[in-house]
């Protein structure tokens, strides 16, 4: 067989192979693509590519170690849906890197991210004074999430309705049924503060919460497992 044909014929196989990986590792891959998926993402484009080109490298063994790395990433996505923890080990966390207006050095070291990187960043968000910044944050994709001060928002007709006062970061206090201790402890409630609250909002108790959010102002949103 011609090595031209051989080559097509490696090609196609290759292509349909990434294209069903892709549909089941699903579109996170390439809408919020964290460092982990990264690096996945280029050792299974580089093996889909020596089983096109280099007919030193069977087919066979080339697929399977394609398969093997799709099925590997799905496996990780499946326990980390389950483990705060090991999503916390494999992906990150966010990092904040100005609060308050002010530019945490440190966090800013750790993203090895220097000055001019984080004022572009903040002019992607249409942001260009960087006294109008309340928070930044670095999400685990790379993205840098920012909200501006409350001044310094477009006005809403809910905000005609109210004094513009200032705004403090919503935080996450109760992730897969765990509570953020630290985090809550630092907002000065109690988890017994917490719990009367998710129970007012249909919990049994801190394992029924997918999802728990405090605002400013001691607002609490509670997400369940079992939404009604």
């Amino acid at each position: 067989m011609p090595e031209i044909v051989v080559i097509i014929i490696r090609s196609v196989v290759a292509f349909v192979v990434l294209l069903v990986l892709a549909r089941i590792m699903g579109k996170k891959q390439i809408s919020q693509m964290t460092f982990f998926d990264y690096v996945v993402g280029i050792t299974i484009g580089s093996i889909a590519g020596a089983v096109s080109a280099d007919q030193n490298v069977k087919l066979i063994d080339g697929l399977a170690a394609t398969v093997v790395w799709g099925s590997f990433t799905v496996l990780i996505g499946v326990i980390a849906l389950k483990s705060y923890r090991f999503r916390k080990a494999v992906q990150g966390e966010p990092t904040v890197l100005v609060q308050n207006g002010k530019v945490l050095e440190e966090n800013l070291r750790k993203a090895r991210m220097d000055a001019t990187e984080l004022m572009e960043n903040l002019r992607e968000n249409q942001v260009f004074r960087l006294a109008d910044v309340e928070f930044a944050v670095l999400e685990t994709n790379g993205q840098l999430s920012v909200m501006k001060k409350a001044d310094k928002e477009p006005v809403t007709r809910e905000d005609l309705r109210m004094k513009t006062g200032a705004k403090g970061e919503p935080r996450i206090v109760i992730m897969d049924g765990n509570v953020m201790r630290q985090t809550l402890e630092s907002l000065g409630y109690t988890e017994t503060w917490l719990l009367k609250k998710v129970r007012e909002q249909g919990a049994k108790g801190f394992r029924d919460v997918f999802l728990a959010q405090v605002d400013a102002d001691g607002n609490v949103y509670v997400d369940l497992y079992a939404d009604r």
